[in-house]
């Protein structure tokens, strides 16, 4: 069944252009990757049916985990000191996580709530979240996080993420 099949919405339209603006963005032109491929279709059935949040949550983190863009989340990447039940933060000019005594200034909290999350999206598949409320404000540390990562390795912001910032 093709994702849009069902009634599309303004949200679910920003959330399927988003996957489509990943996947065009960040895998090379005609390159067969099934991994990705499974990722992109599980995370298309469940736009169907769930949030918008949780399932372009879990797409960002798993494609940026995918491409080998996403650094560990549980140890600070300065010291290496691990975060569990620590405050962590981060900066628009660094690839991960640090501890209290690492931060910069103008650096944002990533809340536990967040952390907890990531950690449970790599042992779960997406529609093991279709019904966990995910509102708008839930995880938005973390997909502010993964597209400062995402703009960095692109050398510009993502058009879509632009207009997911604007629906929070």
């Amino acid at each position: 069944m093709s994702p849009l099949s069902a009634a599309i919405d303004y949200p679910r339209c920003v959330a399927l252009a988003h996957v489509a603006e990943m996947l065009d963005e960040l895998l090379p032109d005609r390159e067969a990757n099934d991994g990705i491929f499974r990722l992109a279709w599980a995370v298309l059935q469940s736009l169907e049916t769930a949030s918008i949040w949780a399932a372009i949550t879990y797409f960002d983190l798993w494609m940026l985990r995918l491409m080998g863009f996403l650094p560990p989340l549980d140890v600070c990447i300065e010291c290496g000191e691990p975060l569990a039940g620590q405050p962590a933060f981060f900066h628009a000019l660094r690839d991960g996580l640090v501890c209290r005594h690492h931060r910069r200034i103008a650096s944002s909290e990533m809340s536990l709530e967040s952390r907890d999350l990531a950690a449970r999206i790599f042992r779960n598949p997406v529609d093991h979240f279709a019904d966990e409320p995910c509102p708008t404000s839930r995880l938005a540390d973390l997909r502010k996080f993964l597209m400062q990562i995402l703009a960095r390795h692109l050398d510009r912001k993502l058009q879509t993420s632009t207009q997911l910032e604007r629906l929070d």
